[in-house]
């Protein structure tokens, strides 16, 4: 019996029948098949053989004519893959071997010259980094139009004044519109960060073959231009085993999730009732099964729930690739799935953080009477009594404390007690003090660089925009 024949009877892979006389059993089949998973690799995948076809063929590895078949060949599985008519098979075990499958179908003997010089080894690394790449370019987009969203409401809201808080207390006026720009430099870092990543990453493992190179005399320069890298990896072994970029990437997910998670935490709030500083509009709210009068911000929950997710897709990896020794293992097969899965857990919280963010309704009137809770211009006070008295800071923080018991007693704001109240902690206390004990005269004082005085804020909104937005 031919060695096709028994692979066709057994069930064997094509590709190790040869060594293996007998198929494997379904629980292994099982266990190695990546393909119902992996198969989002395809576009990569095919672009990468493309890529190395046409180095084979430049450099005279394999004649042209096969390489044009190939190509060819190619270009109607993706073609097929893109229609929907594209049939994955499990006993091909993954996306690399199913289109090399259907390549043969196509094109036939020829197609088994194009894994000449390279190995599944280099081409799954190759594929997962072109994939990792294109992910952080689409999260990129999708943050930058998430900043776009909180930059138009922060020059909207420049000068609506709202709670700023420390220990969910609130502790001194702040402005809408620095508190949204605060969510945007968060995100701002995040892109960074995603570039750092992507920068990192942008290094071709194609041509490292299993784990040592080959012995043709391939260009792998020529192939890493072609695929958009910056240059093939230098050595071969760690061109197959690294990792580090998907690491890198989820460790940069985890940290962009758990600022998305901290945006969420904070928009439930805003949406309760006892808050009531936002309102989420009908798309991105839902109702209660029993409470008719529920309206719950569920889209902000869910976003705040897959920081878990993510968190969780790093540890899955690292903790895979602890103690991995060089080379490749199979191991590493466990790569993927975390690393779709933070990538699409990342793409859909921040769509719906735009999307949340983009209807919501801020209700500054609630915003401005939260305000008058809290003693929030006590540091206004203690800054004025260095700043004219010439006190000490700790003596004015002092006095300043003694002044907010009384109003405390008194059921009243610091701006209602009277000056004689005043005088009786601090003699030296004039009326000049009333200037700045006013919500919007505190928040106009913070002209610091950073600060929450409006004129801050909109200059800080239109360098936000050229820095985020422009370039």
């Amino acid at each position: 019996m031919s060695s096709n024949r028994k692979n066709q009877n057994t069930g064997t892979s094509a590709i190790w029948g040869g060594r293996f006389a007998a198929g494997p059993s379904a629980v292994m089949e099982e266990i190695n098949t990546s393909i119902n998973f992996d198969k989002r690799l395809y576009a990569q995948d095919i672009r990468g053989s493309k890529a190395h076809c046409k180095m084979l063929v430049s450099r005279g590895i394999i004649p042209r004519d096969d390489g044009e078949a190939i190509l060819r060949g190619l270009d109607q599985v993706l073609q097929e893959i893109n229609d929907g008519r594209f049939e994955f098979k499990s006993v091909q075990e993954d996306i690399h071997m199913n289109v090399e499958s259907r390549l043969a179908e196509i094109v036939g003997e020829a197609a088994g010259r194009l894994h000449t010089a390279r190995s599944r080894n280099d081409q799954v690394a190759t594929d997962l980094r072109l994939w990792v790449r294109d992910s952080i370019d689409g999260l990129d987009d999708a943050l930058q139009g998430l900043q776009r969203v909180l930059i138009g409401h922060a020059e909207s809201h420049a000068g609506t004044v709202m709670p700023g808080f420390t220990h969910l207390q609130a502790a001194q006026p702040v402005t809408l519109g620095h508190h949204l720009l605060a969510w945007t430099e968060m995100l701002g870092r995040d892109r960074g960060r995603l570039a750092d990543c992507r920068r990192r990453l942008n290094e071709s493992p194609l041509g490292a073959a299993a784990l040592a190179g080959t012995s043709f005399p391939t260009d792998r320069h020529m192939t890493a231009k072609a695929l958009g890298f910056d240059a093939p990896m230098a050595n071969s072994l760690d061109a197959v085993s690294d990792r580090d970029f998907a690491l890198e990437f989820l460790s940069a997910g985890s940290v962009l999730a758990v600022h998305l998670s901290r945006m969420a935490g904070e928009i439930v709030l805003w949406c309760t009732d006892q808050f009531a500083f936002l309102r989420l509009s009908d798309s991105f709210s839902t109702g209660s099964s029993i409470m008719p009068q529920k309206r719950n911000p569920d889209a902000a929950e869910l976003v705040r729930a897959k920081a878990g997710r993510v968190l969780g897709s790093l540890n899955t990896l690292m903790v895979v690739m602890k103690g991995l020794p060089l080379a490749y293992g199979k191991d590493m097969q466990e790569d993927k799935e975390p690393v779709f899965d933070a990538a699409d857990s990342l793409e859909l919280c921040i769509a719906a953080m735009t999307g949340m963010l983009a209807e919501a309704e801020f209700n500054t009137g609630k915003m401005r009477t939260a305000l008058e809770q809290g003693f929030v211009t006590a540091t206004d006070l203690a800054d004025w009594l260095v700043r004219v008295l010439g006190l000490p800071f700790r003596h004015a923080h002092h006095v300043t404390g003694a002044l907010v018991k009384t109003a405390e007693d008194r059921g009243c704001g610091l701006e209602s007690l009277s000056l004689q109240d005043m005088q009786s902690v601090e003699p030296g206390i004039t009326d000049d003090v009333y200037s700045v004990l006013g919500i919007d005269e505190s928040v106009c004082s913070r002209t610091s660089y950073g600060g929450t005085a409006p004129d801050n804020v909109r200059r800080a909104a239109i360098e936000a925009r050229q820095r985020f937005l422009e370039d």
